[in-house]
């Protein structure tokens, strides 16, 4: 079967890059190994920026966020007692939208009929062959059939366990990562937030977040070591440490519920460069991953995609293959930035197990400088709304 694109993997960027080809009248094939139920009850984080929410717009694909979304016009940093808070509006003149990047995966899915996008679901034994060359193709298996596409080009949006990013020879890319000595426990439960807006929170025993998804569910996490059990810690005893870690403010207005979801994340910062090979090209966490601090994973997907479909919507439309040239150059100076203000916010509010005393109190002064300085807020609130494409 031909297509113009093989899009590998239906979470965010997959199918942002497919409703996009769609939409300017070329023919995505969109593969994705898991079935559309797994893929919808995947709970990830909902900070967009404003980037974000334009595609959206762009795709008319805006309404139900504009109508459930919040609109949030600044944040708190927190260090165990005092709140810093960084207004977005004022120092930036832009806000963020807290909408779930589950609410996105099902505006998206909802309208595949719609639409006509072609979608396989449950696609088993995805392999990439001859990348490097112009001719590239997939095999699958579907159904208890064997299915090979012939696609022009092939877009790796599978995340970073998927094959696309392995079908790149070792010596033909580099990866850089860091990974974090310890990991996010989260809680879901149908409570109001305890504030308006989202709370990242440095205490002695650790980072926690308050945020939530709507003005009735909050979402919550606590730095915990990676081996944590989750049945060590009981509805009550999370509850019991976020009232310490958020301090006495925060934490005397948390109310309390039945957790309906709990987890534990690792933290990772990672990079692979380049994002192309031959005819196959990286988007979102398969070519990139950050920690969560920053809220920039569902947005840096959200960017590769404006460029990747920029690119090949000029090759088709005109045979201008320039800007698929430097798609992985331009990808890669926005994607570098975001992970610089992940790295930075986590190293500022976590707790390292090889941190000294020194460490703790650079935390604390670092803490005090961007309270009372307003260029350090602006520099934060400008990297959290989202730096220019």
């Amino acid at each position: 079967m031909k297509c113009d694109v093989a899009i590998i993997g239906a979470g965010p960027s997959g199918l942002l890059l497919a409703h996009l080809l769609q939409q300017a009248g070329l023919e995505p094939v969109v593969l994705e190994r898991r079935s559309m139920d797994y893929v919808l009850g995947r709970i990830r984080a909902g900070v967009l920026e404003k980037t974000t929410t334009e595609l959206l717009e762009r795709l008319g694909l805006d309404a139900r966020m504009k109508a459930e979304g919040l609109i949030h016009d600044g944040f708190h940093l927190a260090d165990g007692e005092n709140l810093i808070r960084i207004d977005l509006a004022e120092l930036t003149g832009s806000s963020v939208m807290v909408y779930g990047q589950s609410e996105v995966q099902q505006d998206l899915i909802d309208a595949i009929p719609q639409r006509g996008l072609n979608i396989v679901w449950e696609a088993e034994d995805v392999t990439l062959h001859n990348v490097d060359s112009d001719s590239p193709s997939v095999t699958y298996s579907s159904g208890g059939e064997s299915h090979t596409l012939n696609p022009r080009f092939i877009a790796g949006c599978d995340g970073f366990h998927g094959p696309s990013r392995k079908a790149i020879p070792a010596s033909a890319g580099t990866g850089h990562e860091r990974v974090y000595p310890f990991g996010w426990l989260g809680i879901l439960a149908d409570v109001p937030p305890c504030d308006d807006e989202l709370i990242y929170a440095n205490h002695a025993n650790g980072f926690a977040l308050a945020s939530m998804r709507s003005q009735t569910r909050s979402r919550y996490y606590i730095q915990a070591p990676l081996d944590t059990n989750l049945d060590d810690w009981s509805d009550d005893r999370i509850w019991d440490e976020l009232a310490i870690r958020l301090g006495p403010d925060a934490g005397s207005k948390i109310t309390r519920g039945p957790s309906i979801e709990k987890s534990i994340a690792p933290l990772r910062s990672f990079v692979f460069e380049p994002m192309k090979y031959g005819s196959l090209f990286l988007a979102g966490d398969a070519a990139h991953i950050v920690p969560p601090t920053g809220a920039k994973g569902l947005n840096l997907a959200a960017s590769d995609v404006i460029y990747l479909s920029d690119a090949l919507i000029a090759f088709f439309k005109s045979g201008d293959k320039d800007a698929l040239d430097k798609y992985s150059a331009r990808a890669l100076a926005r994607i570098w930035k975001s992970e610089r203000f992940s790295w930075y916010l986590t190293s500022l509010m976590h707790q390292f197990p090889e941190h000294s005393s020194f460490e703790r109190e650079m935390q604390r002064a670092e803490l005090d400088y961007i309270a009372n300085s307003r260029a350090a807020r602006e520099s934060i609130a400008e990297n959290y709304i989202g730096l220019p494409l």
